[in-house]
């Protein structure tokens, strides 16, 4: 206990914000995980079946398709049951061991002889009493299905009369019933005729999942107030000669066969691609074309299968597939472990992964490499074991739930660990400025406030790496009178830059002090207020003011760029307008509205916006160039600028470096009066 505490203890590894941060993470995931867990697990259970579909190759289940060919041989469905006769004779003879249909005969056949005699009423009396003397199709029918291993179809119904009493149930059902069984009020059975000498009955109710793809197939059902087997499992029990079918909330058992079933008493099948070798066309089978030995010994299924027709349904496999052959996959799995299975373990086995990942998400993220391998490794095993487990034992695991859980916490701890880190950087930064001001004592004025001013902006190998779309460069070169020039360069977004150039009032001490305030100001306001220039602008002024007991100011120019369409955001706080540099060279001079400076009055400073096209520089700089005076007090002035900047490379650095130079050309043994800063930053797209 002493190790978990310390994990969640104020004052440890982890502060109580990233806890706080990793918890909120992890409980959105978790909500996320619920609200989604049952589509993402079967979109990821399909991917299992698609990769490694079952192999039907050996199967000893037959399929008879009463297709579009047969339909056009014989006639349209409903066929006579003349021709149904014919079909299972023949099968019959073919020494098949089961033969099922997966199809419903709830009316009497059309062509019977009384209403035969009622179509035609011209027939003679001695004519018509010979036709009503025939023997009716179904009674022919039902004495093949008689002399025949037959299962037949049967269907629960939401309306309609209970019939139970006339719809004996063939196997002997016992056990408890999965919790959630499936169950209709009524049912739809074949007509006495057919119904009553048929081997055997199964259900063929079957809804698709809420996405609208069938991954079960029904193994029990209560219709009509009896419990009953479905087709599939009714065919198996009558191959495997089994008297009883035994029952659990959780599975089904036909000749020491162990079924897992879900709540609804459904078996989830694992797919494979039915052999079309397996399959066989009602026509061929009428017309005797098949192969000697296609049913011997086999399991024969029998249905509908033409197009048009409505049992056609979305499997993990094929978008459209034809449900009898689902049937024949189904029958299948039951004789050879085709199922797979969710056992109860796999819920909880799936919480506490995610658990434990959660917590190796609070303990290891922001450590060094060793920790993220772990953190790697351990999120790389749920996919796999997944898999194996699919795999080998035919078991569905879901590793979307705790991977999303996990990650969801590892989010929130890396969330707070950036907050805690930035906050760490601002005391590191505030100790430095206070290093560096015991330093100016001791060592005096100049040096320690030029150390300060240099230490506070950006290193110019960092600008030039900051995004591949923006040339950037910049360079402050504090005069012998230290003064406080600043300038900035940050990401605020994927695709947006944060810039800005300053000049505070005064020299000395005291200016740098201030442009470190400013500086520092500047820096959490642009990422706190995340593009909103005005925002930014306003609340660096109010905290000025609110701290200037020295009655100090500062011009800035504050911008962010877009580095996916080249819009530019200014605010202009009292300084020195910028330059754009087209791509032909022409240089302008941007005359923008701005504001007073910052730290003197509150002011809605307002948002100006210009777009650089590809190729084009903004220039900013202080009027440390501007102002900069020759031997003779004479000052460089804004046209130098102008003329030098159209005849230099279109290069960020060149840019700067040309300017600087000219300015110490132009100065020539003065002094330096003022700081000199310029920052270009060219469009590239």
């Amino acid at each position: 206990m002493t190790g978990w505490k310390s994990v969640f203890r104020p004052g440890a590894p982890r502060s109580r914000r990233t806890w706080a941060a990793w918890a909120i993470g992890a409980l959105l995931a978790v909500l996320l995980s619920v609200a989604t867990g049952e589509r993402t697990r079967n979109l990821l259970f399909d991917a299992w079946q698609r990769t490694s579909p079952r192999d039907l190759s050996a199967s000893d289940v037959r399929v008879v398709m009463i297709d579009g060919e047969s339909l056009k041989a014989v006639g349209p469905w409903p066929w006579s049951r003349y021709y149904l006769a014919r079909l299972t004779e023949e099968i019959a003879g073919g020494g098949a061991k089961v033969i099922g249909f997966d199809v419903l005969f709830p009316e009497p056949d059309r062509i019977r002889p009384d209403l035969f005699v009622q179509f035609y009423p011209e027939l003679s009396p001695q004519a018509a009493s010979e036709v009503t003397a025939l023997q009716p199709m179904d009674r022919l029918f039902g004495q093949v299905i008689g002399l025949s291993p037959v299962v037949l179809a049967r269907a629960g119904s939401g309306t309609g009369p209970a019939t139970a009493r006339s719809a004996p149930v063939d196997a002997s059902i016992g056990g408890p019933l999965p919790p959630k069984l499936d169950s209709w009020p009524a049912i739809i059975t074949s007509v006495p005729d057919l119904d009553e000498p048929a081997l055997g009955h199964g259900l063929i109710n079957g809804q698709p999942d809420n996405d609208g793809v069938s991954r079960m197939v029904p193994m029990i059902g209560r219709a009509g107030g009896r419990t009953m087997p479905g087709l599939a499992l009714e065919m198996a029990r009558i191959r495997l000669g089994a008297d009883a079918i035994q029952t659990s909330p959780a599975s089904v058992t036909v000749a020491g066969r162990i079924v897992p079933v879900d709540r609804r008493g459904r078996m989830r099948l694992h797919f494979g691609h039915f052999p079309p070798t397996d399959i066989v066309s009602a026509e061929d089978v009428i017309g005797r074309n098949v192969p000697t030995g296609t049913f011997d010994g086999n399991i024969v299924l029998v249905g509908l299968a033409a197009e048009g027709t409505a049992d056609i349904v979305a499997t993990p496999l094929a978008g459209e597939e034809f449900g009898l052959l689902v049937q024949a996959q189904a029958i299948d799995a039951i004789l050879n472990g085709g199922w797979l299975k969710r056992p109860d373990w796999t819920g909880p086995v799936e919480w506490a992964a995610a658990f434990i990942l959660a917590i190796l998400a609070l303990l290891l993220a922001g450590k060094r490499k060793g920790a993220r391998l772990v953190l790697l490794v351990a999120f790389a095993a749920l996919p796999i074991a997944s898999w194996l487990l699919f795999k080998e034992g035919s078991t569905l695991f879901d590793p979307v739930r705790p991977a999303l859980i996990g990650g969801g916490a590892l989010a929130g701890a890396f969330v707070g660990l950036l907050g805690e880190t930035r906050r760490e950087r601002e005391r590191l930064r505030e100790a430095l400025v206070q290093e560096r001001i015991a330093a100016a004592a001791a060592e005096g004025e100049l040096q320690a406030a030029r150390a300060i001013q240099l230490g506070m902006v950006p290193p110019r190998r960092d600008l030039a790496l900051i995004d591949p779309r923006i040339d950037i460069d910049a360079l402050l070169e504090p005069a012998k009178s230290v003064g406080g020039d600043l300038y900035d360069c940050l990401r605020t977004g994927p695709d947006t830059i944060g810039f800005a150039i300053g000049d505070v009032t005064g020299k000395g001490v005291p200016a740098a002090l201030f442009m470190a305030m400013s500086k520092a100001l500047l820096s959490s306001a642009l990422l706190r207020e995340q593009g909103a220039l005005d925002k930014a602008a306003d609340a660096i002024n109010r905290d000025l003011l609110r701290s200037n007991e020295e009655v100090m100011s500062v011009t800035m120019i504050v911008g962010q760029i877009d580095l996916a369409s080249g819009t530019v955001n200014l605010v202009c706080a009292g300084h020195e307008d910028p330059y754009i540099i087209g791509t032909d060279k022409s240089v302008r001079r941007l005359d923008l509205a701005g504001g007073p400076p910052l730290s003197t009055i509150e002011y809605d400073y307002p948002v100006e916006t210009l777009t650089l096209k590809k190729g084009e520089t903004l220039l900013l700089v202080t009027d440390g160039i501007t102002e900069a005076q020759d031997e003779a007090d004479g000052l460089y002035g804004r046209d130098r600028i102008l003329e030098l900047v159209a005849k230099v490379k279109p290069s960020a650095t060149a840019i700067c470096e040309a300017i600087r130079d000219d300015v110490r050309r132009f100065e020539g043994q003065a002094d330096a009066t003022d700081d000199l800063t310029v920052m270009a930053l060219r469009y590239l797209g």
